[in-house]
């Protein structure tokens, strides 16, 4: 017996064996992908990337698994690599306290990645992580909107060119389109966006717009879909 033995009984060794032999990396770890990194972790995979330079902020504990007081004011990098190796200190975790961006993009080796998570905000460093995931055909999948949503049950996985309703897919799907990406997979929700109330909210992150509303069912459930969809195509691959 060992901790992933209940994983192994639905997957079974030989699935358990690849998934530890592989490197994921996770762009953005907030409230998608500090769950898509937990889903990962407890599924047995053997090596993670974590790319963010955001550090842990008071209005990040109503929907970050990473956020407690305890860990307000410290980068969330590093918070996240200690809570997986909490879960599996055999897992090999590199932590990078970055800002990704197309000028910062060169600073990763897409090779050495079995698989690329995309759960940042920015729509230019959105479209370098996938351009750069292409090029080395490596898998790529990508978080659309989860902010100022409300509706859990309505996540998707698709194709961005069949999504529909998602501001955020329809500007990426002009993007990709754009630069000749012709597949990639996202998790997006059809439901029509609130408006967030005009309280004032701390946001740590210059680079966005404006402070959408959250909730700590929405974007954990986007990150958890991500999280499986990673380990049930590794265990297509192992096939």
């Amino acid at each position: 017996m060992n901790q992933f033995s209940r994983t192994e009984l639905l997957y079974g060794p030989e699935v358990m064996e690849y998934l530890a032999s592989r490197r994921v990396a996770v762009f953005g770890i907030g409230g998608v992908g500090g769950y898509v990194v937990e889903g990962l972790v407890r599924s047995g995979i053997g090596a993670l990337d974590l790319i963010d330079n955001d550090t842990v902020a008071l209005t990040n504990l109503n929907r970050q698994i990473i956020a407690t007081h305890k860990t307000i004011g410290r980068p969330k990098v590093d918070v996240a690599k200690e809570r997986i190796l909490d879960i599996n200190p055999d897992c090999i975790v590199r932590t990078y306290n970055t800002f990704f961006l197309p000028e910062t993009a060169d600073e990763f080796d897409f090779s050495e990645y079995d698989y690329v998570v995309d759960a940042i905000d920015t729509v230019s460093g959105k479209l370098a992580i996938i351009e750069k995931a292409t090029a080395e055909g490596v898998p790529v999948i990508s978080s659309m909107g989860a902010g100022n949503k409300t509706k859990a049950s309505m996540f998707e996985v698709a194709d961005i060119y069949k999504t529909s309703v998602c501001p955020l897919a329809k500007v990426m799907r002009r993007e990709c389109k754009k630069r000749g990406i012709k597949s990639l997979k996202v998790v997006y929700s059809k439901e029509m966006p609130l408006t967030p109330g005009q309280a004032e909210a701390e946001d740590t992150n210059p680079n966005r717009r404006s402070t959408p509303g959250s909730t700590a069912f929405v974007p954990s459930v986007a990150g958890l879909i991500i999280a499986g969809e990673i380990i049930n195509d590794f265990s297509a691959f192992s096939q």
